[in-house]
């Protein structure tokens, strides 16, 4: 039943994503190009429907009751509603975080929480009334990053797989044999969506599909990897997650030091620097699937390894990506190093 679910998670996916490149221009659920867009024409931006269509057809089928995952069914459901009237509305930011907040608040209220940190040195933290905060926090900071990275036509859904099927990997090593299934669910229904997505796009997935993709991944990885009072525990849904997270995490900095709204689009990307550096979409996003599924290896490395060995590999891991991310100008030229010039050349007057 598991095999015939995932199945028909992405032939589900593979069936309705046509049907959406059809219904949506008529709902108005388009993304118009502009000065800061790479595509140059109206494109249908429902896809997220789906995905969310073919995931839900496999929990359903998977038969998994329990409260958590419940509580993943309804607050999924509710984020993807979110993405939906986004889509076809265009919601302003304070409205889908605060809509990205409530669905975090449902999932937590099924019991789904982080209830401690591992201390590198020695124990836990218990997190006691902060573990409701902070799953918040943890929850909408994914689903806004996977959001953000959503900038060229199969980058989103491709991450997504990615991590997806390493989530699924490292919880069968774990034990968690449902998070395992539902993750794979969910990369079954990306798959049935990719072929539409990526260059040239039919069809974009939408903060309907983005939204829901980046809240469930960091949901399944609360459920899943987070219960080892290992120290390492605590690092690997970052290293899964970890382009878009950084990416984010650059962003807001880059925003902050140019005195720019935190929610104002830029160019300072990583797909938008490798663009800069002469690769073509299907080139730029090949490489990103190369460096996701390089953290992916890592993370199921991590998983498997003493504390010791997984501390050497988390201080090469960041080394290599704060040396790439500066050579690409996504640290230095791609933002603050002209936001501390500016700042330095204001001083001189």
């Amino acid at each position: 039943m598991d095999i015939l679910a995932l199945a028909l998670a992405g032939i589900v996916s593979f069936l309705l994503t046509p049907l959406l490149c059809r219904i949506a221009p008529r709902l108005g659920a388009v993304d118009k190009p502009n000065a800061r867009k790479i595509h140059h024409t109206l494109m249908p931006r429902l896809g997220g429907v789906a995905i969310y269509a073919g995931f839900m057809l496999a929990y359903w089928l998977g038969g998994y009751r329990h409260q958590e995952y419940l509580g993943l069914f309804l607050a999924g459901t509710f984020i993807m509603l979110v993405g939906i009237i986004d889509d076809i509305r265009s919601l302003s930011p304070r409205l889908k975080l605060l809509g990205q907040i409530i669905a975090a608040v449902i999932l937590v209220a099924f019991g789904v929480r982080v209830d401690f940190l591992t201390n590198p040195f020695d124990g836990l933290f218990i997190l006691g009334k902060l573990a409701i905060p902070v799953t918040i926090f943890w929850l909408v900071g994914v689903t806004n990053a996977l959001n953000l990275v959503d900038g060229l036509d199969g980058l989103a859904a491709g991450t997504s797989l990615i991590a997806a099927v390493t989530i699924a990997v490292v919880a069968w090593f774990n034990g968690e044999l449902v998070v395992a299934f539902l993750s794979l669910a969910l990369a079954a229904a990306v798959l049935g969506f990719l072929p539409f997505n990526f260059h040239p796009a039919r069809i974009f997935m939408g903060d309907s599909g983005s939204m829901f993709l980046g809240f469930n991944l960091a949901a399944l990885a609360t459920i899943g990897l987070t219960k080892s009072a290992t120290v390492i525990s605590l690092f690997i849904p970052v290293v899964i997650l970890g382009l878009p997270i950084l990416d984010t995490m650059f962003a807001i900095v880059r925003r902050f030091l140019n005195h720019r709204p935190i929610f104002a689009p830029d160019k300072g990307h990583l797909h938008h620097r490798l663009l800069a550096q002469g690769l073509s979409q299907r080139q730029a996003v090949g490489v990103i699937y190369l460096v996701d599924a390089c953290l992916g290896g890592s993370a199921i490395l991590l998983s498997r390894v003493a504390t010791d060995q997984g501390v050497l590999i988390l201080i090469g891991l960041a080394v290599i990506i704060l040396v790439g991310c500066d050579k690409l100008g996504i640290i230095g030229r791609g933002g603050l190093a002209r936001a501390k010039t500016r700042h330095n050349t204001l001083h001189m007057f």
